[in-house]
């Protein structure tokens, strides 16, 4: 599964950029510590593959101690690219690697995309230079800094822009589509289970990992995740599909009808704040049916969603009055503009916002 940081390193090799993704450390030791190889993803990326000569628990006792061995660790990592960098642009919330211990010449960007939940994520943005992050929530926690902060939407990849056309199937059911990893433990269930339940003639088809194996970015195991988990595969009218290639999701989601979200924001982590699958369902122009997203409160033509943030209790009826009118909700101008909306987020216009920001 493709992450932000991911699609930005494509996008910026194919642009023409030397890209070197610097992978987490390895358990297993590589040659000297550090070896660049090149990626088979795109020309001009390569991937830094590195392991540490000291034990990674000592960021948890020590912090000090272990910055003053990263600071080596990085020259260690500049010293074998043997070019001057540009730009360290950095998605890390862990505070692995200080900012300050790379080399001064470079510029530094720091891009949260996920919620900075201790003290390592707020520490993580020290020394940087500009911050970019996909929620103003976000960027609020940054305000001690004195460096340009600036809001920008998740992007859209490739895969969902040039999708190759394909017919609805033709057996007169309505069909929801839901996406993402149903491990997690922030997952509204029972209000889920209930729209589920309620609409017994339209089909819900899952997309994501549905065991906790199958995904790699974490999820729970415990009873309630694993109930609710057998719920969905003893329903009639859910289909669940597993983890599939992006291509093909973006196949699949133009044969729905539209999407629902439903995530507890209490126990969300990014609190209802934005989504990355959002960008993903606008690029059909199919209607929406959410929970409370405060960034696209705002937004009313894009988004379909209630206005309760401590709650989903008013969710269902919501769902069920957009599926009562869905040829309204699904017109093709209301369409065209979640699309045209979806496409100018593509990685590309984001990288060309970002250089029209630094510039």
């Amino acid at each position: 599964m493709f992450l932000a940081k991911h699609h930005y390193a494509i996008e910026l090799a194919k642009q023409g950029n030397v890209v070197y993704f610097l992978n987490p450390p390895q358990k297993d030791a590589v040659k000297n510590g550090v070896e660049i190889i090149e990626s088979n993803v795109v020309e001009s990326l390569y991937l830094i593959n590195h392991s540490l000569s000291f034990s990674y628990k000592i960021k948890f006792k020590w912090i000090g101690f272990f910055h003053f061995l990263m600071k080596f660790h990085i020259k260690k990592i500049e010293a074998t690219i043997g070019k001057k960098i540009d730009i360290v642009w950095s998605f890390d919330l862990g505070n692995y690697y200080p900012f300050k211990y790379f080399s001064s010449s470079s510029f530094k960007l720091f891009n949260p995309i996920d919620e900075p939940l201790n003290k390592a994520g707020i520490d993580s943005a020290n020394s940087c230079q500009v911050i970019f992050s996909i929620t103003r929530e976000i960027l609020e926690k940054y305000a001690h800094l004195n460096v340009p902060k600036h809001f920008l939407h998740h992007g859209l990849a490739d895969e969902f822009i040039n999708v190759e056309t394909v017919a609805k199937i033709d057996d007169g059911k309505i069909r929801i589509g839901l996406s993402g990893n149903w491990v997690r433990t922030d997952i509204d269930t029972n209000c889920l289970l209930q729209i589920i339940n309620e609409n017994p003639t339209i089909i819900f088809e899952f997309w994501g990992s549905y065991q906790a194996k199958q995904s790699n970015i974490g999820g729970g195991t415990d009873k309630e995740v694993v109930q609710f988990i057998t719920q969905l595969q003893q329903s009639k009218n859910v289909v669940l599909h597993g983890v599939v290639h992006p291509k093909q999701l973006a196949i699949e989601f133009q044969k729905m009808d539209g999407f629902l979200i439903c995530y507890d924001i209490l126990k969300d982590q990014s609190k209802g704040t934005n989504y990355h699958k959002v960008m993903e369902y606008l690029s059909t122009g199919k209607v929406i049916v959410s929970n409370n997203i405060t960034t696209y409160s705002q937004l009313p033509n894009l988004i379909v969603m209630t206005k309760e943030r401590d709650n989903n209790k008013q969710l269902p009826a919501l769902f069920k009055k957009i599926i009562d009118n869905l040829e309204i909700y699904n017109s093709l101008k209301k369409m065209k503009i979640r699309q045209d909306f979806a496409h100018s987020n593509s990685y590309i216009n984001k990288i060309k916002n970002i250089e029209k920001i630094l510039s």
